[in-house]
């Protein structure tokens, strides 16, 4: 009685190709849907940034609210605030500035941060504006003291930055600051905890005749949210539909192969 071949092509085929065949299936199923799942995901991400950069737009351009007392402080930290167009009124808090290492549209330097106690009682970190690295020193730190008295501004309500700058943690024993992390900064300036708001304001830019002194510069907040999910879900979506074509040729020669002719 004769056998066949234990490497016989023919018989590896009728052993191999159903389980092959079923194997291809199932993966081209999994690749398909996962890839429909992430391009769907996108499609969330993309309406919710767009919802996000119209909110934001229209809060920085509405006419300026106060500032949220306490009563609002619960609230702030899930962003729903972030860039709300405020007015704060008030004294700054004597020499209790801090500088903090950051870069602006005039290059690299420091963001400036007074405490501000407002007339409501509550205390407000301000970031008056940038200054460059060459300034601070004795003189010409003290150009750019605060203004004595009542004083009124505007600014953008900004959150807490707590994880420190890229790859550099802030160093309150030495005075080096590269977030401004609010929380820390009022505890350094021994500030008492339960005056001080949870975020921080960004001043506007002084009208252009108010005659200011160039430094501390404000209004340079950079307002940027990048979106590229539109592109995201097109590769997605483009890659479920090179699943869904190469199965389609797969199986059409796999049909071809088993039915010649």
């Amino acid at each position: 009685m004769s056998r066949t071949p234990r490497n016989d092509p023919a018989r590896s085929r009728t052993l191999r190709g159903p389980l092959a065949r079923l194997a291809w299936a199932l993966l081209a199923v999994g690749l398909f849907s996962g890839f429909i799942m992430l391009g769907n995901w996108q499609v969330h991400r993309l309406a919710w940034k767009r919802q996000l950069i119209h909110d934001v737009a229209t809060r920085v351009h509405a006419p300026p609210v106060a500032a949220p007392g306490p009563a609002q402080w619960p609230g702030i930290a899930r962003g729903q605030q972030q860039y709300l167009h405020v007015h704060l009124h008030g004294r700054y808090l004597g020499d209790a500035q801090t500088l903090v290492h950051g870069s602006s549209e005039q290059g690299y330097g420091y963001w400036l941060i007074a405490p501000l106690r407002t007339d409501q009682g509550f205390i407000v970190l301000v970031n008056r504006g940038y200054v460059p690295a060459s300034l601070p020193g004795t003189p010409a730190y003290a150009k750019v003291q605060p203004p004595s008295g009542e004083i009124s501004l505007t600014g953008l309500l900004r959150l807490s930055e707590p994880r420190g700058g890229f790859l550099r943690r802030n160093r309150p024993a030495e005075g080096q600051w590269y977030s401004r992390d609010v929380p820390a900064i009022a505890s350094a300036r021994g500030l008492p905890a339960v005056d001080v708001a949870p975020y921080f304001v960004d001043a506007d830019a002084p009208p252009a005749n108010a005659g200011h002194s160039r430094w501390p510069q404000a209004g340079l907040t950079v307002i940027h949210f990048p979106n590229h999910h539109l592109g995201y879900l097109i590769t997605w979506y483009l890659l479920a539909l090179g699943v869904a074509g190469a199965t389609f040729y797969v199986a059409r020669e796999e049909w071809r192969r088993h039915h010649p002719g």
